[in-house]
């Protein structure tokens, strides 16, 4: 695939750096907007072994940091659950404005809850495509172990991610614990795929079926058996990349 650096400013004006992954040659039948998991980067292995079976598919694909992530501008403690949806928005606006508007969104982990919470927004996507997704973004405030006595004294809490450590601030808490996921799965209105591993041991495979259950038709289900929640492993990211390709051609190929 070919790749080329961009840049492009969110609602708020902050510039958020991203990375259009293309087929080798030729336009693209089709624009997708990937959203990196929770304190990652567009810079994943997942995201970047996935991209080659999508643009192998023709489908071209912006992964982009979110605020105060990776090489994006911002304050990554004045973030919230929110605000990833709003960027999520803005990157979906850019491919607009640059290339074709946006028929897929695809997230993992965090990222695919915020997907699929921007998602109804986004009127173009016709299909929704999630990985290791949590049901509901207030649990990540129980597996954090944030300290809520610092959050309500101070107002932020220091939190150690996959051994590196950031900030964050009482907004994010309190905007993340609001989120009706059921209602807004329920409301989607697009295909949705969702894709987790039965040994996950970040977020549980139980997500998936709430995800499952209270998503209305069409809806589909894959297993990534024996894959791990970052989907480490080359052959699995490129699996699911395939899969994602695949079954989403019935999708975009449909008429606004």
């Amino acid at each position: 695939m070919r790749s080329e650096k961009v840049s492009f400013a969110n609602g708020r004006g902050i510039a958020l750096s991203g990375i259009l992954d293309l087929p080798d040659a030729g336009d693209p039948a089709h624009c997708a907007v990937f959203a990196h998991c929770f304190t990652c980067s567009k810079n994943f292995k997942l995201a970047v072994n996935m991209d080659r079976e999508l643009t192998a598919a023709g489908i071209a694909v912006l992964r982009f940091d979110f605020t105060g992530l990776g090489e994006s501008g911002g304050d990554f403690s004045s973030t919230t659950f929110t605000t990833n949806a709003e960027d999520i928005l803005s990157a979906a606006e850019y491919l607009a404005r640059v290339r074709r508007p946006p028929r897929l969104l695809i997230g993992h982990s965090l990222g695919g809850t915020a997907s699929l919470y921007a998602a109804p927004s986004v009127k173009s996507a016709a299909a929704v495509a999630v990985i290791a997704t949590p049901s509901e973004p207030r649990h990540l405030v129980r597996y954090l172990g944030i300290d809520r006595a610092r959050l309500a004294a101070e107002g932020k809490a220091d939190i150690t991610v996959a051994g590196r450590g950031f900030t964050i601030g009482r907004e994010f808490v309190e905007d993340i614990e609001g989120v009706n996921m059921a209602e807004r799965v329920r409301g989607l209105g697009k295909a949705l795929l969702i894709l987790h591993s039965p040994v996950d041991a970040v977020v549980g495979i139980e997500n998936a079926a709430y995800l499952f259950e209270h998503a209305r038709h069409p809806k589909s289900f894959v297993s990534l058996d024996g894959a791990d929640h970052l989907l480490l492993n080359e052959p699995d990211a490129r699996y699911a990349g395939a899969l994602i390709a695949a079954w989403s051609r019935r999708y975009l190929d449909r008429r606004p």
